[in-house]
């Protein structure tokens, strides 16, 4: 008997039908002055689909998308989702070289821009890519489309009796979306993801973040990041809560929306939460309808969560501990725990199994420190036309985090290094070796380490340890002057320290644990 395929599939197109069809007249989305019902959204993301379908966009096409938040940047999403084509999310932050080989590496045709960044990416696309096509997606404030862009507003109001909303057949195991991530490595990997690996994220998302559809959700960190996409945005969808989207994740911008929208359930990266706390305008709102707040990204430190307990009573903290390749969400340190465990990344979320073992894949005891590995059906596919690197993270029959970690006798885990010496700074993740690579480039550094320090706002800072050749001399505003025409902003060193050398153990190898031993006071912290 030949079932209609349409029958047991899910998929992020039907997640989104089916808020629809349950609650079509309750608002989904609002950004600026675009207030959508679910109906009114899901009708949008079914006529830019066709509209795009019959730009040429088919099932399985790669498409990019250099954009800050947006409906527009929402509406996208998932038209690509119901046509079965794939995003490719892309930094705004990263230089245009830097851009230009994502766009490059994941094959991207089409590249959809919003007004600020359509200069970038023209300039990314222009660098070998074999992009012919540019979308313009509206932002917060409106706009107008760019000449030379589709307009995003031609499309959503395709005519679907001349152009229908094609229903191409595929299923869970579909690819999603390629979502780039660094590594030690100078170039990033492309970590594919299903529908089914994102959808059943959502699922732990949803309980182990105690989500509900009648939340009012305030989406302010950048929607390219796996954590705002897919462990809010995407769950929002889900369960049919209010979505608010913002592109400015300032204290000045996000407090007054906060009162003025009663934002129940709220994100940030513990740098940003800190901002929040110091912003003079923090008493000046009324900020009683917070009840569930995440942080994610970097530790929170204790003082903070005392403050965050203190000053905003009502709300329960989670911290959510992830990475791009597990879609992203992997354990959970919940409210309960938060000053009974604090600097924990909790335990595994309900889609995930985690262990922590020694370099035989062996679990290590409590407090010893070993290798953060999951299973779970929330896992990427492989890297993008990256083979080697697909085998070495899943050796052994587990997903290898790169990160280490110890457990103790509950069962719960602490991040403690990175293997691959991963800087996480504001909530953006650095690649100490793309930095060294970028210092060794310049004239009179003979070695160079490149560390994150702790930094009272940023976390971590990424700071550079350099040793000079014989007769150079070099001054940190050199350096830092190399950087910047080097790195995208956020790579780029906070501070240059010089020294005689680097230690190093009887091997030869770098010891940098040593390094962030000796300077963890340099920014006052």
């Amino acid at each position: 008997m030949n079932l209609h395929p349409a029958l047991r599939r899910q998929t992020l197109s039907d997640l989104l039908h089916r808020t629809a069809a349950r609650l079509p007249r309750k608002t989904g989305i609002v950004c600026g002055g675009t207030r959508w019902t679910w109906a009114e959204f899901d009708a949008i993301v079914s006529r830019l689909a066709a509209g795009l379908h019959a730009q040429g966009v088919a099932k399985g096409e790669h498409v990019g998308v250099l954009a800050r938040n947006s409906h527009g940047f929402a509406a996208l999403r998932f038209a690509l989702a119901r046509l079965g084509a794939v995003m490719v999310p892309v930094n705004f932050m990263l230089n245009a070289d830097e851009a230009a080989y994502i766009l490059r590496h994941a094959g991207v045709k089409l590249l959809a821009v919003d007004s600020g960044l359509a200069a970038l990416g023209r300039e990314a696309a222009g660098r070998d890519t074999l992009i012919t096509r540019f979308l313009w997606l509206p932002g917060e404030e409106g706009g107008t489309c760019p000449e030379g862009c589709l307009d995003f507003h031609a499309l959503a109001a395709t005519d679907l009796q001349a152009h229908p909303c094609p229903e191409p057949e595929f299923d869970r195991h579909h690819l999603l979306q390629i979502v780039y991530t660094s590594g030690t490595e100078s170039l990033p990997k492309g970590a594919m993801l299903t529908h089914g690996a994102v959808i059943d994220q959502y699922v732990s998302c949803i309980i182990e973040g105690e989500m509900a559809e009648a939340d009012v959700v305030l989406h302010a960190l950048p929607l390219y990041h796996c954590a705002q996409l897919d462990v809010f945005l995407g769950p929002s969808v889900y369960l049919g809560s209010t979505s608010l989207i913002t592109a400015k994740p300032t204290p000045e911008n996000l407090l007054p929306l906060i009162a003025a929208h009663r934002v129940s359930q709220f994100f940030l990266p513990p740098t940003v939460w800190i901002a929040v706390l110091r912003s003079p305008l923090f008493d000046q709102h009324d900020l009683s309808s917070l009840r569930k707040g995440y942080y994610g990204a970097s530790i929170m430190p204790v003082a903070v969560m005392r403050e965050l307990v203190e000053r905003l009573p009502q709300m329960r903290l989670w911290n959510f501990y992830g990475q791009t390749e597990i879609a992203p969400l992997a354990t959970v340190l919940k409210p309960e725990d938060q000053l009974r465990k604090p600097g924990s990344a909790g335990r595994p979320a309900l889609n995930v199994e985690t262990r922590v073992v020694d370099d035989r894949m062996q679990d290590v005891q409590p407090g010893e420190i070993g290798e953060i590995v999951h299973r779970s059906p929330q896992l990427l596919l492989g890297y993008f036309h990256d083979a080697e690197r697909t085998a070495a993270a899943f050796e052994g029959g587990w997903f290898h985090s790169g990160d280490l970690a110890t457990v103790d006798d509950e069962g719960y885990i602490s991040v403690v290094d990175r293997k691959k010496d991963m800087i996480k700074t504001g909530g953006e993740n650095v690649a100490s070796r793309e930095v060294e690579e970028a210092l060794y480039r310049l004239p009179g550094v003979s070695e160079v380490a490149v560390i994150g320090v702790p930094h009272p706002r940023w976390i971590e800072a990424v700071t550079a340890v350099v040793v000079c050749k014989p007769g150079a001399q070099l001054d940190e505003a050199q350096v830092l002057a190399h950087c910047a025409g080097q790195l995208a902003h956020f790579k780029s060193p906070k501070s240059v320290v010089f020294v005689d050398a680097l230690p190093k153990n009887p091997s030869g190898k770098l010891l940098k644990r040593v390094l962030r031993q000796r300077f963890e006071g340099l920014y006052g912290t």
